[in-house]
């Protein structure tokens, strides 16, 4: 039989069959991995004398050939040889002849696969981390060029409170931080080795699985076969994290479409991150946000699609586990595209400050300072409340701001107003008011920006940490 595992097997396996299980269509991403996993492998063999140091020598040699082929895209994949582990070895043997059949001693394709996907995806995640952390440099180079522009701040979509421009930029730099501290700890669960564990309940012959997971830079190894060759928690845990990171990409470009539109008219986005109208010639339409906003159901499907998988398995390996790779790789790209153009849009997006502040000066976003002026005063703030409540409804019937207000149309309402009610409507004022830690006062988002820029530094160094060790 051509198979490698054919000697059981008396008849061909069907051609629907083997189109319809094989995986190398997909799973030749992997290719550099399932190498990778094997030089290590075999260099355990001959250090154990399990395979002669020669053939070692032959069969690293051929594996290193192999991954050129492979790299310059002359190495033929075929899908009747089923995946990329299969299709590496027929392609070794046919490089070295029978010699290369010994790589696959002491080990299975279930605990081989496992090792790929966790030496693949620790290089994504890491690849992640940096993106991310390059999105948050763009977010606060806005914050710094906008640390004294104030913008209408809302809840219900209904203008709430002054705020600065730079501190709603510094709100998304959290909100990727926690993405990021996310994934670092996901990596925890990720650099774990798998290998050793066989099909399932190890192998006979004497493997150091630790030599194996210092050769591949893994920080422990599986403590339970069993566990090793089924456990997909961390593809889960990693789909999760990335739903998360996209759904606050969603959120925020759920901002920049409303910000850029005529009606808000905040900010504008360059036009290398914009598309125009096949019949509208004056159209400039947020394509890259409305599609990244679009794509975020993609990655929630693919979560969703493992979880469904994977909820009712019996230990060990089953075959429906070959499907956790397609939707880890789609949300992969899904992703790195999303953020490779995120930062740069961003960093390039011109705001428009006098319309932010246009916005703020025809608003009742200050009525709240009002109130706060009354109890310090030392009316009740309920009372104070209902009495803002009031003055802001004689505004609207009058069409009129607050600080269009004289001082004998205030005093109708409390005679605890005075003249300083002028100075504490102005939204310098009211934002500088809320000098409290994570407050919007401009002392406190330059201090935010400082604290940003030193867990910046950190996360840097941790993916530089990771280079050096990989290397």
């Amino acid at each position: 039989m051509s198979k490698l595992w054919g000697g059981r097997f008396t008849k061909k396996t069907d051609q629907l069959v083997e189109e319809y299980t094989a995986s190398i269509t997909f799973d030749k991403a992997l290719a550099e991995e399932d190498i990778q996993g094997s030089l290590a492998h075999v260099t355990m063999l001959g250090k154990q004398g399990i395979v002669p140091q020669d053939d070692v020598e032959t069969i690293k040699a051929g594996l290193l050939r192999v991954l050129d082929r492979i790299k310059n895209g002359e190495q033929e994949f075929t899908i009747g040889d089923e995946d990329i582990h299969m299709n590496i070895e027929k392609a070794l043997i046919d490089d070295i002849g029978a010699v290369g059949g010994k790589l696959h001693t002491g080990r299975s394709r279930n605990d081989q696969v496992a090792t790929d996907m966790h030496l693949w995806l620790r290089k994504r995640v890491v690849e992640f981390v940096e993106l991310l952390r390059k999105l948050q440099e763009a977010l606060i180079g806005q914050a710094k060029a906008n640390i004294d522009t104030i913008v209408p701040g809302y809840t219900h979509l209904q203008r709430a409170q002054p705020i600065l421009f730079a501190h709603h930029m510094m709100a998304y730099v959290s909100m990727f931080g926690r993405d990021i501290e996310r994934l670092q700890d996901s990596y925890k669960r990720i650099n774990v080795l798998p290998l050793g564990a066989g099909a399932l309940a190890g192998t006979t012959f004497p493997i150091d699985r630790h030599f194996v997971a210092s050769q591949l830079h893994f920080d422990r190894v599986y403590e339970n076969s069993l566990d090793a060759v089924s456990d997909r928690d961390f593809i889960l845990e990693f789909l999760a994290d990335a739903s998360i990171v996209m759904m606050h990409l969603s959120r925020l470009s759920e901002e920049l479409i409303m910000w850029s539109s005529t009606e808000f008219n905040f900010v504008e986005l360059d036009d290398a991150f914009c598309t125009g109208s096949s019949i509208m010639p004056q159209k400039k339409n947020p394509d890259v946000p409305e599609l990244v906003r679009g794509k975020t159901g993609r990655v929630y499907g693919n979560l969703m699609g493992l979880l469904t998988v994977v909820k009712s398995l019996p230990l060990a390996y089953n075959k429906d586990m070959q499907e956790d790779k397609e939707g880890m790789f789609d949300t992969v790209t899904t992703m790195q595209g999303a953020l490779q153009l995120f930062a740069p849009m961003i960093a390039t997006m011109t705001v428009n400050k006098d319309r932010m502040r246009q916005a703020v000066n025809q608003d009742f976003s200050n009525a709240t300072d009002i109130a706060d002026f009354l109890v310090n005063k030392g009316l009740p703030f309920r009372q104070a409340h209902e009495v803002i409540g009031k003055t802001v409804l004689y505004c609207i019937e009058n069409n009129k701001y607050l600080l269009d207000l004289s001082m004998e149309e205030f005093i109708k309402f409390s005679d605890l107003f005075d003249e300083r009610i002028y100075d504490v409507l102005q939204p310098e004022q009211v934002v500088n008011a809320r000098n409290v830690y994570g407050g919007t006062a401009k002392p406190q988002v330059e201090a935010a920006i400082a604290r940003a820029e030193e867990v910046m530094n950190t996360t840097s160094i941790w993916v530089t940490e990771y280079l050096e060790r990989s290397q």
